[in-house]
C-alpha cells in the first residue's frame, strides 16, 4: 500500500491531496452538469381560454420564449372559464390565466389560489350584447340572457344588473359557454347574450352590424374584470423559478408585441382562429399591464385598478349572490413577491 513520502510538509500535503482532488471534483460538476442537461426544461402546464388580453402568453409560446428560462410550458386552453380553478386545485395545472373575481371566489371557498402577476384590464372586451328590443340595463328585466355561469360574464351581468336596481331574478338566465352565444342569438333564440372577444366581435358583426348592439361593457366598470396570472400555493413553494421565468416569458412576449406588432398580430391571430386585422381590432378592447405599473394593482386604495378597491365591489356582489359565504381579506388572495422582485432590478 502506498504512502506519502516521509518529508511531505503540511503545505506539500495540501498541493498533493489539490492534485487529486481537483480532477475528481472538476469530473463531479461536469456529471452534474450532464445530468442537468439531460434533464431538460422544467414542463410546466398553464390552463387558459381564448382571449385577447392573453396574447402576450400565445407570442411567447409560438416563439418558444419559454426556452431561455429553461422551461417547456404547454398552454391548456378551456372552453369553459369555470372548470380552469378546479383542476389548479386538482393538481392537473400548474397554474392558470384566470380574473380576478374567479380567484376571490376560491380564496373564499379554502383553495390557496394567488395571484403573482397582473396581466390585463377589460377595456370593452366583455359585454352585454342585445337585438333591438333592449336600449338600456333596464330592459333586460323578463328577457332570456344566455351567458356561462360563475364566469366573468356573469360577474359583469351582475354588475350591470344592479346599476338598474335588478338582480338575476328580473330575468331568465340561460347557461351556455361564452363560444355558444353567437350561435344562439343569431338563430333568434336568445335577445341578449353576455360574452368576450373573440365571440363578441362574430355577435356585432351579423346583420351588417346592424341586428345586435352593446347594451353595457367593461368600459363602463374599468378594472373590475382583471385577468391575472394564478398559481396554487404549493406551487409557489416549490417551483418559485419556474413561476419568475413564466413571467419573464410573458414581459418577453408583450415586448414583442411592441417592437413587431404585425408580426405579433399574425401569431395571436393562428392561436385565436382570426385575421390579424381583427386581432388589433380586439387589443383595443384590453390594456395590457406594463412591469411598471403592476405593483399598482398590490397597493391598498379604493381605486378599481387595486385589487383592494375592486376586490371590495367583487366580493360584495359575490356574496350577495349566494357564490361566497364569506368575503376573504385582500391580502390572501395575491404574492406580490414576484412582481416586487423584477421591478427591483
Amino acid at each position: 500500500m502506498g504512502s506519502l513520502p516521509r518529508n511531505t510538509t503540511g503545505a506539500g500535503t495540501t498541493r498533493l491531496l489539490g492534485r487529486i482532488l481537483k480532477p475528481l471534483l472538476g469530473a463531479t460538476l461536469a456529471l452534474s452538469a450532464g445530468l442537468a442537461f439531460a434533464a431538460g426544461p422544467v414542463s410546466m402546464k398553464i390552463g387558459t381560454v381564448v382571449w385577447i388580453g392573453y396574447g402576450p402568453f400565445y407570442v411567447a409560446d409560438a416563439l418558444d420564449l419559454y426556452k431561455k428560462y429553461n422551461l417547456k410550458v404547454s398552454l391548456q386552453v378551456f372552453s369553459d372559464p369555470a372548470l380552469i380553478p378546479p383542476a389548479v386545485a386538482s393538481g392537473a395545472l400548474d397554474g392558470a390565466m384566470l380574473t380576478y373575481d374567479q380567484v376571490i371566489g376560491q380564496v373564499a371557498n379554502g383553495q390557496m389560489q394567488k395571484v403573482v402577476m397582473p396581466i390585463d384590464y377589460s377595456n370593452g372586451g366583455d359585454a352585454i350584447v342585445a337585438d333591438k328590443s333592449v336600449a338600456k340595463i333596464a330592459d333586460l328585466k323578463g328577457k332570456k340572457v344566455g351567458y356561462n355561469p360563475l364566469s366573468p360574464s356573469d360577474f359583469l351581468l351582475s354588475y350591470a344588473l344592479k346599476t338598474a336596481g335588478l338582480t338575476e331574478k328580473d330575468i331568465s338566465p340561460v347557461s351556455m359557454t361564452p363560444e355558444a352565444v353567437p350561435a344562439a342569438m343569431a338563430s333568434g333564440q336568445m335577445p341578449v347574450g353576455v360574452t368576450y372577444e373573440p365571440s363578441l366581435s362574430q355577435i356585432l358583426s351579423q346583420g351588417d352590424g346592424k341586428k345586435f348592439k352593446v347594451v353595457y361593457s367593461s368600459k363602463d366598470a374599468p378594472g373590475l374584470i382583471a385577468d391575472v396570472l394564478v398559481f396554487d400555493e404549493k406551487v409557489i413553494k416549490t417551483k418559485p423559478n419556474e413561476i419568475s421565468g413564466i413571467i419573464k416569458a410573458y414581459l418577453d412576449g408583450m415586448a414583442y408585441m411592441k417592437a413587431k406588432p404585425d408580426e405579433a398580430a399574425k401569431i395571436i391571430g393562428k392561436f385565436m382562429g382570426v385575421p390579424a386585422k381583427e386581432v388589433k381590432e380586439q387589443l383595443t378592447g384590453v390594456y395590457n399591464i406594463p412591469l411598471a405599473e403592476m405593483p399598482k394593482a398590490f397597493v391598498k386604495s379604493s381605486a378599481t385598478t387595486s385589487y383592494y378597491g375592486s376586490g371590495d365591489v367583487i366580493a360584495k356582489l359575490l356574496k350577495d349572490k349566494g357564490q361566497i359565504t364569506k368575503i376573504p381579506a385582500t391580502e390572501a388572495t395575491f404574492d406580490a413577491s414576484f412582481v416586487s422582485a423584477l421591478t427591483k432590478k
